[in-house]
């Protein structure tokens, strides 16, 4: 539909992530919205066809901030249950160090796919295993991505301190510094897209303070800074992070990590639950972005985002389902609704709205990954966007449909739009069959998980 304009009409609301007003629907062409149709009005310019949207509600396309996508491999795993971080840790890196290039692929497609239905259009995942055989894992996950045809920011992460040296992960996964910065840069050579309409992009990724030397740490920065591409890793997501810190290097997370030159505003941090006031005043200052993790941080009882204290204090928040282990779900939608009732706990119902939290999902997580042409609608953005059908008992008597999309739990797109390309009509992707890929990623999980291991 290149040369064609198509009006999303009339739908039963909009979400537009801004004060502008799109009561009666879009109009697009190309891959971009070229205009916002007000209430009770018509489109401007002419438009070859149309989609009635009134009995949908209809979203930027929801941009997920951080994943694992391996992890989809290893869901509800009966040893690593019931445990905190460090243990499950422990418990999951003897099966992970099993991981092998056809497993990386079928999980990057599934978990992809999965974040897609549930209204994803850009996804980020930080991958930092690398197992012996698996060096070309990025590589491998740019051709998944590809198949499916959404957006993604993929980090290159990385682990340089295995068991041996007091790290938690065994030294089987883990690689050395020189490896590291050298396949980082061949990889943001290779790939990385930072135009306007970009689909693919790299960041730098440590897996976290404990599990890499404080040089990689500054050289990763340094070569980010080279390449002008983002930072990420976990901070602040437990106590026993803040604790080990404290032990390994005499300072609390955020100082360790202003010490390692990473305070700045191309660095987003994964959970940021366990900051002081002054540490919260500090990353506003930095504009450091935060990868809000709810449905992660309940089930290891790691904590709640302060999500309101950072984001008054100059943080973008994004949403983000976190690696499907420590969520054993990916579906984007649901973490919305997530968000909404942990985050209500801590501040209360009128602080915490649908629309607040829709824009963690949507404008928040394009701030948070830098990509000025998604998350919201107006004219000239990319044509990215989901379309939520109404049509479900869940919904019956809805008297506000955005309200109604997230309370009533909404869990998979109708329609999903990247670029001005349907990739998802009728709840199913357009070019793969959701079936084959899960019974080959059932096939390779009960593989995975089957493999003896000594802990």
């Amino acid at each position: 539909m290149q040369n064609q304009t198509l009006w999303l009409k009339s739908p039963a609301a909009i979400f537009t992530g801004n004060a502008l007003n799109a009561g009666n629907g879009l109009v697009i062409k190309g891959n971009k919205i070229v205009e916002l149709v007000p209430s009770g009005m018509k489109p401007k310019i002419h438009v070859d066809s149309y989609i009635d949207c009134s009995n949908q509600v209809v979203t930027p396309g929801l941009i997920n901030t951080h994943h694992h996508f391996y992890q989809t491999l290893t869901r509800a795993v009966p040893g690593a249950l019931n445990k905190p971080l460090f243990p499950w840790l422990k418990y999951l890196y003897q099966i992970w160090k099993n991981l092998d290039e056809e497993m990386i692929y079928t999980a990057t497609q599934l978990a992809g796919l999965e974040l897609m239905l549930s209204g994803a259009t850009c996804i980020a995942d930080h991958h930092y295993v690398f197992p012996k055989g698996l060096e070309q894992a990025i590589d491998i996950q740019v051709e998944a991505i590809n198949s499916l045809g959404c957006r993604a920011t993929l980090t290159r992460g990385s682990m340089s301190l295995g068991k041996s040296k007091g790290g938690l992960p065994p030294d089987s996964v883990i690689q050395d510094e020189d490896t590291i910065l050298q396949d980082s840069q061949r990889l943001i050579s290779k790939y990385h897209d930072n135009s306007d309409d970009g689909f693919i992009q790299i960041a730098l990724a440590p897996c976290s303070p404990f599990s890499v030397s404080t040089t990689l740490m500054q050289d990763t920065a340094q070569l980010a800074k080279e390449n002008n591409v983002m930072l990420h890793t976990h901070l602040a997501e437990t106590e026993d992070e803040n604790n080990f810190c404290m032990q390994q290097y005499g300072m609390r997370p955020l100082d360790y990590l202003e010490h390692c030159d990473w305070l700045g505003n191309k660095t987003w941090l994964a959970h940021g639950i366990h900051f002081n006031q002054d540490e919260i005043k500090r990353l506003g200052q930095a504009n450091v972005g935060i990868a809000h993790c709810p449905s992660s941080n309940m089930l290891l009882a790691s904590g709640i985002c302060p999500t309101v204290e950072l984001e008054s204090a100059g943080c973008n928040i994004g949403l983000a389902v976190d690696g499907s282990a420590s969520n054993d779900c990916s579906n984007m939608m649901q973490e919305v609704r997530q968000s909404l009732l942990q985050q209500r706990l801590r501040y209360g119902a009128e602080v915490i709205t649908a629309k607040r939290v829709l824009g963690y999902a949507t404008t928040g997580s394009a701030a948070v990954l830098q990509r000025p042409t998604i998350g919201m609608f107006d004219i000239g953005m990319q044509a990215d966007l989901a379309i939520f059908s109404l049509d479900e008992l869940r919904f019956s008597g809805v008297g506000s449909p955005l309200d109604g999309l997230i309370t009533c739990g909404a869990s998979h797109v109708d329609k999903l739009m990247v670029g001005g390309n349907w990739q998802i009509e009728n709840t199913e992707h357009c070019a793969l069959l959701s079936k084959q890929i899960m019974d080959k990623h059932q096939y390779l999980a009960k593989k995975l998980q089957s493999q003896n291991f000594v802990l």
